[in-house]
């Protein structure tokens, strides 16, 4: 299901994959943005009439003139009476002196960390001045369990001009910038794999034929003096960090994957977060044949 609407039962229980809308990666020396909460529930019970399925967007990224953090991903909700379940957007990436534009002010631990959501974001690069590592978002957030995203990666110390922090992931973490001065940009954590319930290849998996969901956004290279590379997207839709004067790689359409950071230069930007979406696989439903009757009494 890719975009809102209701759904139909068929079947009296389902598996149900509900990803939450990825988050936009920051803007000077950023990190990426964290992927949408990734909720995988087995055995669910269906009921006999239609389901209200809400797809989260994907949050916009850091923007030009200054800097800027990158927008939270949007919720997305499979509306099952019996079970409601609600995944939350990914939190945005943090930058390198800017805060989240979805979310009223500075991150929660410092003016450059990444935000929380389903799966944090990554840190923003620090610069002279600040001290001690930047702190990556919180991912898993609200908790539930089993677990919906992991944490963003986290940036370097003051010193000079860092790289920004991975995205968290669905499957796993985003990685951490090194501290050191000209350090790359961080990858994005790993995206969840859902072909164990769903199935291998191929399957209408929605975006792509790849089975994982929720990769993390990467961060951007270090801006100043002198641009170095940045990180790649996690697997899963995660949009890669940018380098130079380009603009971090957005997450993939209905993946939730988060978007890339980008670098402080001309009027670039991070990375918009993927879409969500929803998967549901119904349970066989037993065919009776033609002309065939009980004899129990």
């Amino acid at each position: 299901i890719t975009a809102s609407g209701c759904f139909s039962p068929r079947a009296s229980t389902a598996s149900v994959l509900v990803v939450a809308g990825g988050a936009g990666g920051g803007r000077n020396g950023a990190g990426g943005g964290g992927a949408g909460g990734t909720r995988l529930l087995t055995c669910q019970p269906l009921p006999g009439a239609n389901i209200p399925v809400t797809i989260g967007a994907g949050g916009a990224g850091g923007s030009p003139p200054g800097s800027a953090g990158g927008g939270s991903g949007v919720n997305t909700i499979f509306g099952n009476p019996a079970n409601p379940i609600t995944s939350t957007g990914g939190g945005g990436g943090g930058s390198r002196s800017g805060g989240n534009p979805s979310g009223g002010g500075p991150g929660p631990l410092s003016p450059y960390a990444g935000f929380n959501g389903g799966s944090g974001g990554g840190a923003g690069g620090g610069c002279a001045g600040r001290p001690g590592t930047i702190s990556g978002g919180t991912g898993n957030t609200p908790p539930v369990s089993p677990s919906q995203g992991n944490a963003g990666g986290t940036a370097g110390p003051s010193g000079g001009s860092h790289a920004g922090g991975g995205g968290g992931g669905a499957g796993g973490a985003g990685t951490n910038a090194p501290g050191a001065c000209g350090a790359t940009g961080a990858a994005g954590g790993a995206g969840l794999d859902v072909q164990p319930t769903f199935g291998s290849n191929p399957q209408p998996f929605g975006y792509a034929a790849s089975g994982l969901y929720g990769g993390g956004g990467g961060g951007s290279g270090r801006p100043s003096p002198g641009s170095t590379p940045a990180g790649a997207g996690g697997s899963g839709g995660g949009g890669a960090g940018a380098a130079g004067a380009a603009a971090g790689t957005a997450g993939t359409t209905n993946s939730g994957g988060g978007g890339g950071g980008s670098e402080f230069i001309s009027s670039t930007t991070g990375g918009a977060g993927g879409s969500g979406v929803v998967l549901v696989q119904e349970a066989e439903v037993p065919k009776t044949a033609p002309g065939i009757w009980s004899m129990n009494s």
